[in-house]
């Protein structure tokens, strides 16, 4: 298998970039610095791109040109939020234009710039997929206020749909993740039994996370999932 993660330094992105791949695929991380501490199994390939889709059409055309020619499965993690988004201090009025165009930029036109640049890649597979990690932010009546990030995370939702149509043809499934709170500060290395403990029942542990996409990759050319909402067992927005 030929995997490619954009937004794969840390938290979720990681844990597909360690737990994904077995002996003898290869792998692909982006983001804008490579960490140096990656557990992957044994025979594993691992190359590493370092941009920044904060600045999208440079990042779009160097990711571009230093990724491989053919891919089996890209997995789109990228997004940032607002500054005090999930905490008591969020306040629209108080996003400044800048910060808001400069989301705007990463989540939306650098993901639909990115896209266009690797799916050619994705369709040489006989069994190409796309995982776009979406948020339950983004869904509606979700009970968030976020704006801009509630925006971009729908959008996203838009962008898969608009793709799906596409490339039905060519055999592109393409699935949504929008995912609930997620427990990133215990990585793989944590055993599952211990990090579901940490939220209290209101953070997904990432293991499920990827547990779910290695699921998505093992589903064959004959059907895939078009949506799927994963919340924490004591969210209770869902």
């Amino acid at each position: 298998m030929k995997l490619m993660v954009v937004g794969a330094s840390k938290g979720l992105g990681r844990a597909f970039v360690e737990g994904l791949c077995a002996a003898g695929d290869n792998v692909v991380g982006v983001s804008r610095g490579r960490p140096n501490d990656l557990k992957l199994p044994d025979f594993v390939c691992l190359d590493w791109i370092e941009a920044d889709l904060g600045s999208p059409l440079e990042a779009a055309n160097q990711i571009e040109q230093q990724s491989p020619s053919e891919l089996d499965v890209l997995i789109y993690n990228l997004g940032v939020w607002e500054e005090a988004a999930f905490t008591d201090e969020y306040e629209f009025l108080g996003d400044s234009d800048e910060s808001i165009v400069a989301m705007v930029n990463t989540n939306i036109t650098g993901t639909i710039l990115l896209l266009k640049r690797l799916i050619p890649k994705l369709l040489v597979s006989a069994n190409p997929l796309l995982v776009l990690t979406g948020s339950t932010s983004g869904l509606r009546q979700s009970g968030r206020p976020e704006v801009t990030f509630g925006a971009s995370k729908f959008a996203l939702t838009g962008i898969g749909d608009t793709l799906r149509e596409n490339f039905r043809n060519d055999g592109l499934a393409v699935t949504c993740l929008q995912l609930g709170y997620l427990n990133t500060e215990d990585s793989l290395a944590v055993s599952l039994s211990e990090a579901v403990l940490r939220g209290d029942g209101q953070l997904v542990p990432v293991h499920d996370v990827v547990n779910v996409v290695k699921t998505l990759i093992n589903m064959s050319n004959a059907s895939y999932v078009r949506e799927l909402v994963l919340p924490a067992i004591r969210d209770e927005r869902f």
